[in-house]
């Protein structure tokens, strides 16, 4: 029997395990494959592993609605009749729950046959992109270094075409971070109105930064201009920006939509394709597993104490710098894989020069919300 006092929590899937067609040169995930050495020669996740991670995800879920996250490496490396599979299994565990499914890909291995099947199926669709050619081709490369962005245009043609709903997945480095306004107008060129900007910061195996990792003074830049391009071009409403949602749900006081600015972690499963589940995305390491769904419940591992600290240790272990910070409530310290020995997160100043700087306009939007919710 599941515990009545079980927290909802998110599994991020990746039936392809860290496979991918691209060579991406910032790509945090490529290096997985050493934990398991036969990722390369697998076709796909297992019908047995499929059925569990299905069943017992939709059943550890106190809410009503259920969301499939999956994402790679590159899903898409397997066949549709994989993922018509799974909505089989999705429907006979149903159990009452409303289930919805979201596919994080490359885009490139779009095809009409897949895109017919997103639009009947109604999957969301993220899509990761770095802007225009230029910016997006200097790091996201195929495996003989051939260009991806006109691939990538195809695929998100396709699911215009076809009626799929997709956003962005745009990686902010040290490349790109200098141009925010041509970034962002070009993404709502191609018809993009939900973009999620995620700033790289990865480490060389002797513990620097990576070329590709972005300045904590270019993220606070970045942000700073992209917010003055959002209110220039007077898009509240029409552009959604995750970045700009979190914040200002933290200042109306509210769960943000993307748990690097939540208070706790913990909540965010990552699954390879053997079943086996880990703390996070970002912390796909032996250190951080908690056990295979062929052989103990998400339910369980969710409510491991390791799980349980692993989530609370966001908050505990923050540096007094931090307690004492005007901006804490806003960032909550940002996402722990960013974190200096200090504590400290990485791109601290970045983010304190966006909050003070969009402080002003979001007071004022979030005074309109709650005049909103008071009638006025």
């Amino acid at each position: 029997m599941l515990s009545p006092f079980l927290r909802p929590f998110s599994l991020m899937l990746k039936p392809a395990g860290p496979r991918c067609n691209l060579a991406c040169r910032y790509c945090y995930y490529l290096d997985k494959q050493a934990l398991y050495p036969d990722a390369a020669r697998a076709v796909t996740m297992s019908d047995e592993v499929l059925e569990e991670a299905v069943h017992q995800y939709i059943e550890a879920q106190p809410t009503q609605e259920v969301v499939f996250v999956w994402h790679g490496g590159e899903p898409t490396l397997l066949p549709i009749s994989f993922y018509r599979k799974a909505m089989r299994l999705q429907q006979r565990y149903a159990a009452g729950h409303l289930i919805s499914n979201c596919l994080q890909t490359n885009g490139t291995l779009l095809t009409p046959e897949w895109c017919q099947f997103l639009h009947d199926n109604e999957w969301l669709v993220g899509i990761s992109i770095d802007g225009n050619a230029v910016m997006h081709d200097a790091y996201r490369r195929t495996r003989g270094g051939g260009e991806t962005h006109p691939l990538v245009l195809r695929g998100i043609g396709l699911l215009q075409q076809y009626d799929v709903q997709w956003n962005a997945m745009a990686v902010v480095n040290r490349l790109n971070a200098d141009q925010p306004e041509a970034f962002y107008r070009y993404l709502k060129q191609i018809g993009c109105r939900y973009i999620q900007f995620a700033p790289i910061v990865e480490h060389t195996p002797d513990g620097a930064f990576t070329p590709e990792t972005v300045s904590p003074e270019q993220w606070g830049e970045f942000c700073c201009r992209l917010f003055d391009e959002w209110l220039r071009c007077d898009d509240i409403g029409q552009v959604f920006v995750q970045l700009f949602d979190a914040v200002l749900a933290n200042w109306v006081g509210v769960t943000p939509g993307v748990c690097t600015l939540g208070v706790q972690c913990g909540h965010a499963l990552a699954m390879e394709a053997n079943g086996d589940v880990y703390s996070c995305d970002h912390f796909v390491d032996r250190a951080h597993l908690l056990g295979n769904v062929l052989d103990r419940t998400l339910a369980d591992m969710v409510e491991d104490a390791r799980q349980r600290s692993f989530g609370s240790a966001k908050e505990s272990a923050l540096p007094d710098e931090c307690r004492a910070c005007r901006w804490l409530s806003l960032c909550n310290g940002e996402c722990p894989k960013n974190r200096l020995p200090s504590g400290r997160n990485y791109l601290c100043e970045g983010y304190r020069r966006f909050f003070a700087h969009s402080a002003p306009v979001m007071q004022q939007l979030r005074q309109e919300i709650l005049d909103r919710e008071n009638g006025q």
